[in-house]
């Protein structure tokens, strides 16, 4: 049995009419009405009921094509229910610059051009295809529902695909590598062998401070000319963060491939910036902690070298030795680790990776004396840890 490897691929629209605008525009009035109609009610409604309530409204006033307003209802569903699961409960807002589309009802592809339901009926407009996307059309991956974007005056599809790849079998792994994601270091590796390395990410924090620190002196200015700057920053500093973490997370898995590393451990963090607490000082950089985005590349970049990856038990993993495993806080000191008991000294990010290999490499055993058959997911927000105790 295989696992499913979803990627998005970026595609631009080479031509657009007026039509994509009026289509993106009722299809966020849409998303508006019902999102309006689930916040009304006050807890979330299934997407097969909120179908129920909107539908009329959403073809006949709004003047949504018919598989146009069951995505509506699909999208409002899934975001307070998302929402609801965080513990939050607030009104929604939709703008009009993304619009989402089911394959084969909604768009399609006759070679470089992408056909689309609009408004006003089927339109074809030319894709522009970068030589990376090119792959992607080769008859193995399947498309699935996809996203239509608008920024500035261009448009772009997010294409949504998705292959079957073969598992890796837990029981027959032999290495093991463990990932230790922090602030000092982006990251750190290590493997069963002991084989370790570094991925600096004190340019991330510069990055932030950097940002943070322009927009607060555009803001207090206030000037037009400010809040043109303030227009054109907007998303560099995300383009900035993302070409980062796809560098150091590209690294990360060629360092595992090339030392015959069989299942990456990474932690299990949710819910941990409403567990943590940290200084003032500290308080930002910890809350814009890009932990998530890294793991999330990653677990899909390793997919497809074939490389399992599982979530385990962040629990004591900074603060536990790795020859003696005696659990103390005062083990830790900023960034070195000193045993109270048996005086073993180390880097305290290159304990964490050494603490989460062991935990990766004990779950194989754990599941061998379960019977379990899967191997750990990474757990939703509000769910248990997909790790058991014995």
């Amino acid at each position: 049995m295989g696992v499913k490897l979803t990627k998005t691929v970026v595609l631009k629209l080479a031509e657009h009419d007026k039509s994509l605008d009026k289509t993106l525009k009722a299809y966020s009035e849409g998303l508006n009405f019902a999102s309006k109609v689930v916040y009304e009610n006050g807890k979330p409604i299934s997407a097969n009921n909120l179908q129920r309530i909107c539908y009329p409204i959403l073809r006949n006033k709004i003047g949504l094509k018919a598989q146009m307003a069951c995505n509506v209802c699909r999208q409002v569903a899934g975001a307070y229910k998302s929402m609801k699961s965080n513990r939050e409960w607030k009104l929604a807002e939709f703008d009009a610059r993304t619009m989402v589309l089911s394959y084969g009802r909604d768009f399609s592809f006759k070679g470089e051009y992408l056909s689309i339901t609009t408004l006003d009926g089927r339109k074809k407009y030319k894709l522009i295809i970068y030589d990376y996307a090119k792959q992607y059309f080769d008859g193995t991956w399947k498309f699935l529902a996809s996203r239509l974007v608008k920024k500035g005056n261009e448009y772009y599809f997010h294409l949504s695909v998705e292959k079957e790849i073969p598992d890796v079998d837990l029981s027959k792994a032999k290495k093991f590598m463990g990932v230790d994601i922090g602030l000092n270091y982006i990251a750190v590796a290590c493997t069963t062998d002991l084989e370790c390395k570094f991925f600096g990410g004190g340019i991330i924090k510069h990055i932030r401070h950097m940002f943070v620190n322009m927009r607060r002196r555009l803001q207090k200015k206030g000037t037009r000319s400010a809040k043109r700057v303030l227009k054109r920053m907007a998303g560099r500093e995300k383009r900035l963060i993302n070409n980062i973490c796809h560098t150091v997370s590209k690294r990360i898995v060629e360092f595992a491939v090339k030392k015959g590393v069989d299942v990456i451990g990474l932690e299990n963090l949710n819910g941990i910036r409403k567990r943590a607490k940290v200084r003032k000082k500290q308080r930002y950089d910890f809350e814009s902690w890009i932990y998530r985005k890294l793991q999330f590349m990653i677990e899909y970049k390793a997919k497809e070298r074939g490389i399992l990856v599982v979530y385990v038990d962040p629990k004591h993993t900074s603060i536990t030795c790795p020859r003696c495993y005696h659990v103390n806080k005062a083990n830790r000191s900023g960034k070195l680790f000193r045993c109270k008991a048996c005086g073993y000294t180390l880097n305290a990010d290159l304990v964490g990776a050494r603490n989460i290999e062991r935990k990766t490499r004990e779950f194989r055993y754990m599941r061998d004396l379960l019977g379990c058959c899967q191997p750990p997911r990474r757990p939703l927000e509000g769910q248990a840890p997909s790790v058991r105790k014995g």
